[in-house]
C-alpha cells in the first residue's frame, strides 16, 4: 500500500510544477510571402494562445492557438480584399484557424519544437511550430515560427493564384505572445 502511494505521489509531483498561460495584450501573429517577387507582410489582429508548459514534465505540455481569419491584415485594401474572398481564407464560411499540440520536445534551455495539427478552411495537416520561451514579470513571452504551404490548404489554390511563381507555396509565418501565468 505504502509502494503505490509513493507512486502516485511522485506522479503527482510531476505534474504539479505544470503551469499553464494565457495569452495577454501585446502579441502579434504575422506572416510574410512574396506577391510577383515582392515581399509583403500581413498580420492578423484578433488571436487566442493558451500554452501548458512544465520544462521537467513535456509530456503534459500542450499549445493552442485560434486565429480569427477576418482579422486578416495586409494594410492594402484591394490585397486584403483577396484575403477575405473564397480563394484565400474565405473567412466567411472558415472564420476560425488552429494549431494544437500536444507534442512539444525541448531542443535546447528555453527552446521548442511543437507539433501538431495546423487547421485552415476546414482542412487538417500535421505542422511544425518551433519556439523560445523567455520568463519575465508577468509570466512569459514566447517568440516562434513556422512555414506553412499554402496549397496544402488550399489558399490561393484557384487557377489565378495555383501559379508559385507569382505567390510562393511557402509564406512564413511569426509570432511573439505575451503570457499570464494562470492560478
Amino acid at each position: 500500500m505504502i509502494k503505490y502511494f509513493a507512486i502516485a505521489l511522485l506522479a503527482f509531483a510531476g505534474t504539479a510544477n505544470a503551469a499553464d498561460y494565457l495569452q495577454t495584450t501585446g502579441s502579434t501573429l504575422a506572416f510574410a510571402t512574396k506577391y510577383q517577387g515582392e515581399t509583403f507582410t500581413g498580420k492578423f489582429n484578433t488571436f487566442n494562445t493558451k500554452l501548458s508548459l512544465d520544462p521537467k514534465n513535456l509530456v503534459t505540455a500542450k499549445l493552442n492557438v485560434s486565429i480569427n481569419m477576418l482579422s486578416a491584415t495586409t494594410n492594402d485594401k484591394e490585397r486584403d480584399g483577396y484575403l477575405s474572398g473564397v480563394d484565400f481564407f474565405d473567412p466567411k464560411k472558415f472564420a476560425t484557424a488552429t494549431f494544437a499540440s500536444n507534442n512539444i520536445k525541448q531542443t535546447a534551455p528555453n527552446q521548442y519544437v511543437a507539433n501538431g495539427t495546423l487547421t485552415i478552411k476546414g482542412i487538417s495537416k500535421p505542422s511544425t511550430f518551433t519556439f523560445t520561451t523567455t520568463t519575465n514579470a508577468a509570466g512569459m513571452q514566447l517568440s516562434g515560427k513556422a512555414i506553412v504551404k499554402r496549397l496544402d490548404y488550399g489558399v490561393g489554390g484557384s487557377s489565378d493564384w495555383k501559379d508559385t511563381s507569382v505567390i510562393p507555396n511557402e509564406v512564413a509565418v511569426s509570432t511573439r505572445v505575451n503570457l499570464k501565468k494562470v492560478p
